[in-house]
């Protein structure tokens, strides 16, 4: 870690972050065209052209190699520093005008996110954290909630690509939700991770999400204060995650 200049890294990512949220927010007329869709999935042309100018960046101001949703990893093993890139988490939401979604990229050492920067494009909000910093929105400062109970609280949560709809499965998830105030699904790992960060909601939490999408707000919610947790990595990248403001224990 101390080899590590994390505020060189960091502004290298926002500047990369920040450059593809314009590119997305201002070229979505042409950027909004399908390249694949499946029953439960979509690639738009956004997600390629957004990605390769976050990769041109961080190639040509950073030494380390890039994990990407769109592209995989380079040939051979990871090193032990890498990035981390979702170049448009919420690909469904862009394509359908629900201003939910955003450039993700995250710092990752030792297979601990250290750097995270999530830029809200529609909103023009850029959060970032370092695992020796604090958590921002646009600069100021963010702190996690105090709520600390469940039946208090906003649950944030996802149905990955792959989810168990048995009726088993579903009754299980029920009998969680009912134990909050409020449950939400907002079609962005990325941005719910960010809502527990600035105490916007409580917990987020996934099963089967994928590294690209969590990494970034992972370092944020630490750096609030709050416990991120990201446990169960398949060889494919998918991840399981429990992002809490640190006083809800559910």
């Amino acid at each position: 870690m101390e080899l590590l200049n994390l505020d060189e890294e960091l502004k290298t990512a926002k500047d990369a972050a920040i450059s593809a949220g314009r590119l997305l927010y201002e070229n979505k007329n042409d950027l909004n065209k399908s390249i694949f869709s499946s029953d439960t999935d979509i690639k738009l042309k956004a997600d390629i052209e957004a990605e390769d100018l976050i990769k041109s960046i961080l190639i040509k101001e950073s030494s380390f190699p890039i994990l990407a949703e769109e592209s995989g990893k380079p040939e051979g093993a990871l090193e032990e520093t890498f990035w981390v890139v979702d170049p448009l988490d919420g690909t469904a939401n862009y394509a359908r005008n629900i201003p939910l979604c955003c450039v993700s990229i995250a710092l990752m050492n030792k297979m601990k996110p250290v750097i995270g920067v999530v830029y809200d494009f529609n909103n023009n909000n850029l959060y970032e954290g370092s695992f020796d910093g604090e958590a921002k929105l646009n600069e100021s400062i963010i702190r996690v909630s105090d709520v600390n109970e469940p039946k208090e609280g906003i649950l944030v949560t996802g149905l990955p690509n792959n989810t168990d709809y048995s009726d088993s499965a579903l009754l299980k998830m029920v009998k969680d939700f009912q134990e909050w105030r409020k449950v939400r699904m907002i079609g962005s790992a990325a941005i719910a991770s960010c809502f527990i960060a600035s105490a916007k909601a409580d917990v987020y939490k996934e099963f089967g999400t994928y590294l690209w999408d969590v990494a970034a707000g992972a370092v944020i919610v630490n750096a609030a204060g709050g416990k991120a947790e990201i446990t169960n990595f398949r060889d494919n990248y998918q991840v399981d995650v429990h992002f809490s403001n640190s006083k809800i224990i559910d």
